[in-house]
C-alpha cells in the first residue's frame, strides 16, 4: 500500500497520539458511569480499541474529545443492556483488591489535612449516592457538563441530542441533585 492511503498505519500516528491527550478526561468520564475503577479502565480501553478500528472515520479538524467521549458512552450503554440482558452464575462482588484504585489518581499540588480529606471523601459519597438517583437522561448530562467538564455543544454531540435538550436535561438534572444533597450543599 502506498502511504498516505486509507488504512496505512502511519495515519494512524498522529490519531493516536491526540487521542491519547484525552485519557484522563476519557477516565474522569468512565469513574463517574461505571463507578469501579477497574471497570471504568475497562471501557478507557475498548474506547481506545473501537476508536483505533474507526480511526477514518474521524474527520481531522473536528472534536476528537467528543468523538471519543461519544464512543466511550456508547460503549457503555451498550454493556449496560447487554448486562441487564444476562444474569451472572455466580455472585459479584469479587472485583479484587483495591491496591489499583489509586493507579490513575492525578497528583495534588498539596496534600490536604485529614479532616478535608474526610469531608471530600463524604461529599463524594453523597454525590454518588444523590447521581444514582436521578433518572439516567438527566444523570448522563450532570456527568458530561458538570463532572467531564465538556461544553454544552460537546454533551449535544456525544448523546446525539438538540443542544436545547442538552440545556434543560442539565437544569433538571441540577434540581434533582439539589435535592437529593439537601443538607450536605447550601445553594446562595
Amino acid at each position: 500500500m502506498v502511504g498516505g492511503q486509507k488504512g496505512d498505519p502511519r495515519d494512524r500516528e498522529p490519531f493516536s497520539r491526540e487521542a491519547l491527550t484525552h485519557i484522563d478526561h476519557l477516565y474522569r468520564v468512565a469513574v463517574h458511569l461505571a463507578k469501579e475503577p477497574q471497570a471504568a479502565r475497562d471501557l478507557v480501553q475498548e474506547t481506545y480499541a473501537r476508536a483505533l478500528d474507526a480511526f477514518i472515520q474521524f474527520k481531522p479538524g473536528t472534536n476528537m474529545k467528543a468523538w471519543l467521549t461519544r464512543i466511550l458512552y456508547n460503549f457503555f450503554l451498550d454493556d449496560q443492556y447487554q448486562k441487564k440482558k444476562w444474569v451472572p452464575l455466580e455472585p459479584s462482588g469479587t472485583t479484587g483488591t483495591g491496591e489499583d484504585a489509586t493507579e490513575y489518581r492525578q497528583p495534588q499540588a498539596e496534600e490536604p489535612g485529614p479532616e478535608d480529606q474526610f469531608l471530600s471523601k463524604e461529599l463524594a459519597g453523597q454525590i454518588e449516592d444523590a447521581l444514582e438517583k436521578i433518572p439516567e437522561e438527566f444523570r448522563a448530562v450532570v456527568v458530561l457538563v458538570d463532572m467531564a467538564d465538556l461544553s454544552y455543544a460537546e454533551a449535544a454531540e456525544v448523546l446525539n441530542c438538540p443542544l436545547g435538550t442538552v440545556r434543560s436535561r442539565l437544569s433538571r438534572g441540577r434540581r434533582y441533585l439539589l435535592k437529593h444533597l439537601e443538607g450536605y450543599v447550601t445553594v446562595d
